[in-house]
């Protein structure tokens, strides 16, 4: 089937409004997935090289946070308001929200912005136009903290250590349906779903939607901060390395050399397309996951070693993590991550085997069709001007002795290494083939591993800051 690649004229929009029209009756083209085969006379009479950075969704990036001169006056408002205690999730997404990754949302989502995440993986704009929103991001309260905002149209958000982190302004409070939101979200109610239990199943009844006013800027003090670029900051890092095309790998897992094959063959295959200086933002998640992936610090400090043993060139590699908690919701998930890159510049977005995909958690079999991904992603509203990369499986070839995408012809040549047998070899201080990942990446899983050995008392202890 030929390829091509599908750029639209970007739109402009105003920013979500309390009175967001409901009416989802969009008019759009399909896109056309770029799938890379050779370049030919007539496949590159389609291609159209445009230089500069993609527009965010809604043509302005949303900035939540108050300025500092008003920071004083916020503080002494939000003493006089009713309080919401969020969790460390709730915190993230203030984060995610503050800095525009979910632009043109301008806070917690409202009854009308909910259904229509729900129900469309859509939000459509004030002008009609319409962009991309796939997961909820939404605010539980229970009965008790409800009755106490009583009549308010203002609450003080903070954190669990009572530190002010937002003003919610002119608020609505409405039903929080979990089992439609978890069958809607998951495609499945089966018990076991890792974000579902943790922010969910124990969450209040009611959901609070609302405009923010972020009091500062999010940290964490875990010595990551620095590797927390908002879509401002990579932005402005984009046209400082005079990118004229952007290219997102988002991961959650250690980069092996097979990540590494997808992404410097995407910089080969952009160059050969006529782009100057494609650059990669490696994007690694750094909001909640599930209790047996890599911990956060360690994952930093192996792709810090990716980049010191040459797997990737520096010069044209961002690293930077993106705050979103994971959802491990697979095509619905995958949506929204490809969507908060084009809000940090991306045009190009990689998609492989099984996006945001995880085990089913009650049957022993994947919970999502491993292509259903990149198929969505190459037909989701709202996405159109973004161009999906979709890339064939790799694999560890033991006739080269090293990574290589996977050659159906000559299977018997291919060995997977799949996470859990990753995870074994590094838990049991074995190495894995010589070029499956770099040495230094390869120690770094090691030690991990090695800091989860049972105590005397057949403890595990909790995994420890690399």
């Amino acid at each position: 089937m030929a390829s091509t690649i599908f750029i639209q004229t970007p739109f402009q929009s105003k920013s979500l409004n309390k009175s967001l029209n409901t009416h989802f009756v969009p008019s759009f083209k399909l896109p056309v997935s770029l799938s890379f085969k050779p370049r030919t006379a007539a496949f590159s009479k389609r291609v159209h090289i445009r230089a500069g950075l993609i527009e965010p969704d809604g043509g302005k990036l949303v900035d939540l946070h108050v300025s500092e001169p008003e920071r004083e006056l916020k503080k002494r408002e939000a003493a006089s308001l009713p309080k919401v205690k969020l969790t460390p999730i709730d915190v993230q997404w203030v984060h995610v929200l503050s800095e525009g990754w979910a632009s043109p949302l301008t806070g917690f989502m409202r009854e009308s912005e909910f259904l229509q995440t729900l129900h469309f993986n859509s939000l459509r704009l004030d002008d009609g136009s319409f962009v991309n929103m796939s997961v909820p991001i939404v605010l539980a309260i229970d009965d008790l903290q409800k009755a106490s905002i009583g009549e308010s149209d203002r609450v003080a958000l903070l954190d669990s250590d009572d530190k002010l982190i937002a003003i919610l302004t002119d608020i609505e409070i409405y039903k929080h349906p979990k089992e439609e939101r978890i069958a809607r979200t998951w495609g499945t109610t089966a018990p076991g779903l890792p974000y579902v239990e943790e922010t969910i199943t124990n969450a209040g009844n009611w959901l609070i939607g609302g405009d923010l006013e972020v009091i500062a800027p999010i940290k964490y003090n875990d010595g990551l901060d620095r590797f927390r670029l908002s879509p401002v900051e990579l932005r402005k890092e984009f046209e400082r390395r005079n990118a004229d095309a952007v290219f997102a790998f988002q991961l959650r897992n250690p980069v092996h050399n097979g990540h590494a094959l997808l992404m410097t063959d995407t910089r080969r295959r952009l160059l050969e397309m006529g782009y100057k200086n494609p650059i990669l933002l490696l994007h690694p998640l750094g909001g909640y996951t599930k209790a047996d992936d890599v911990p956060l610090s360690w994952r930093m400090k192996q792709h810090e070693k990716v980049l010191e043993d040459g797997v990737l060139d520096p010069e044209t590699t961002v690293v930077s993590i993106f705050p979103s908690p994971m959802h491990y919701a697979g095509p619905t998930e995958v949506q929204w991550h490809a969507k908060a890159r084009i809000n940090a510049g991306a045009n190009f977005y990689i998609v492989g085997r099984d996006p945001a995909g995880m085990g089913h958690p009650v049957e022993k079999r994947d919970l999502y069709d491993a292509d259903h991904g990149k198929k969505v992603l190459s037909m989701a509203p709202g996405l159109e001007r973004l161009n999906i990369l979709p890339f064939r499986v790799a694999a560890y070839d033991k006739t080269q002795g090293k990574m290589a995408f996977f050659d159906p012809s000559r299977a018997q040549d291919f060995l997977f290494i799949s996470g859990t047998k990753m995870r074994t070899l590094a838990k049991n201080k074995e190495n894995p083939p010589p070029g499956f990942m770099c040495p230094g990446g390869w120690e770094v899983l090691v030690e991990y591993y090695a800091s989860l050995t049972p105590l005397d008392n057949d403890r595990i202890p909790q995994p420890v800051a690399a």
